[in-house]
């Protein structure tokens, strides 16, 4: 897909998806000027958002619907390592569950930062768990991480002395699944609150970048794991990339309009019953972590369900180190990543899989859901008066 031509993608429905899956390496280098421009606006609102805190570590509470949700789910583990734990409590809450019960996640007393991630920011819940987070915490400020600046999120937040707003205009995807906008919205948190130096975040992306490269290069290996029949994929990892499985198993489901089925889960939890779902047509996908210790577990599950001889292919996205699955891989070399940053290739892979396949069962991945039900921008939904 990516070495067609535009004309080839337009006839198959898939120009638009194609590009922007492409163009994610540039756009993670674009991403790291735009935090360097913004680096002392951050470091002063953070200082702000430690303050209010008065002594207590204040919550930083990443929040999105979908995709969205998805970006906070996956840093929290990582910034739970990595990130300033001294100031600060790391949690990722969907905005549907802030606005639909938000006395059930948000407590008045508890000096918060709601960071909001959205590729539109004109969603309802985008705006709705703004206000009620407002409504019920006391103490509370906001960062806007998203991609459109004519999107209400970011208008309605100018010029508030509580909210820094920071777009990512190139990473706005007009296709109707978020690619580029997860993986860079993903990355720019992961700058702003990784408490790791600046030229180690610097080396980070450009590998990260070197290896997306790689993933655009080596789509052949991809489509060869898709030739053979199938209509399962299931996701598996550890830690941070055991949640970018959710977002992994979300662009099938998206960009096939449900004909091929998806799970995903831990490596660890898979045993539990949900590895009932493996049939002799399924596919599946391991992110293999490159903490020594987290990835036995990957490699473990790995070899046992190859050695049930039952799964189409079974698969490990790795990179080489000291311990590796020896099964079938599609494997980078280069500087060992960390988890937040080793996300973005592995969800170039996971959107490249979801590409080809929505084309091998004859869909159109720029719009994919021929029924309309399923909107870009979701559609349709209620906000309720709240009172507290």
């Amino acid at each position: 897909m990516f070495e067609a031509d535009d004309q080839t993608l337009e006839s198959r429905g898939a120009r638009i998806t194609t590009r922007e899956i492409q163009q994610q390496p540039d756009l993670w280098e674009e991403t790291l000027a735009i935090y360097d421009e913004r680096r002392r606006d951050i470091e002063a609102f953070l200082d702000d958002a430690k303050a209010m805190g008065d002594g207590r570590r204040c919550r930083v509470v990443f929040t999105g619907a979908g995709t969205s949700e998805y970006v906070g789910n996956t840093l929290v583990p990582y910034l739970r390592r990595k990130g300033d734990n001294d100031s600060f409590v790391f949690l990722s809450l969907a905005s549907t569950d802030i606005v639909a019960a938000p006395e059930d996640y948000l407590r008045p007393d508890d000096a918060t930062l709601l960071v909001s991630f959205a590729r539109s920011g004109n969603s309802p819940e985008s705006l709705a768990a703004v206000e009620r987070a407002g409504q019920v915490c006391n103490n509370i400020c906001y960062l806007n991480i998203t991609c459109a600046p004519e999107g209400r999120l970011a208008v309605e937040s100018e010029g508030r002395e509580d909210a820094l707003t920071i777009l990512i205009p190139r990473a706005n995807d007009q296709g109707f699944a978020m690619t580029g906008s997860f993986s860079c919205m993903e990355l720019l948190a992961a700058l702003v609150f990784d408490a790791s130096s600046r030229e180690e975040k610097g080396e980070w992306v450009a590998t990260a970048a070197r290896l997306g490269r790689q993933v655009v290069a080596r789509e052949h290996e991809v489509s060869a794991l898709l030739a053979d029949d199938f209509n399962r994929i299931t996701y598996l990892g550890s830690g941070s990339l055991g949640a970018l499985t959710k977002e992994a198993q979300l662009k099938i489901l998206e960009l096939t309009h449900g004909l091929v089925s998806t799970s995903y889960d831990s490596s660890m939890g898979y045993r539990h019953g949900p590895k009932s779902f493996v049939d002799e047509r399924t596919l599946v996908f391991v992110f293999v972590s490159n903490d020594p210790y987290t990835r036995q577990y990957d490699v473990d599950i790995l070899e046992e369900i190859a050695a049930d001889g039952i799964a189409r292919h079974v698969v490990a996205v790795q990179q080489e180190a000291d311990l590796m699955y020896g099964g079938e891989s599609i494997t980078f070399g280069d500087t060992l990543l960390p988890e937040a940053y080793l996300a973005l290739p592995f969800v170039m892979v996971a959107q490249t899989v979801s590409l080809n396949t929505s084309v091998k069962v004859d869909n159109t991945p720029d719009t994919p859901s021929p029924s309309g039900t399923v909107n870009r921008v979701v559609k349709g939904v209620t906000i309720h008066p709240y009172r507290a």
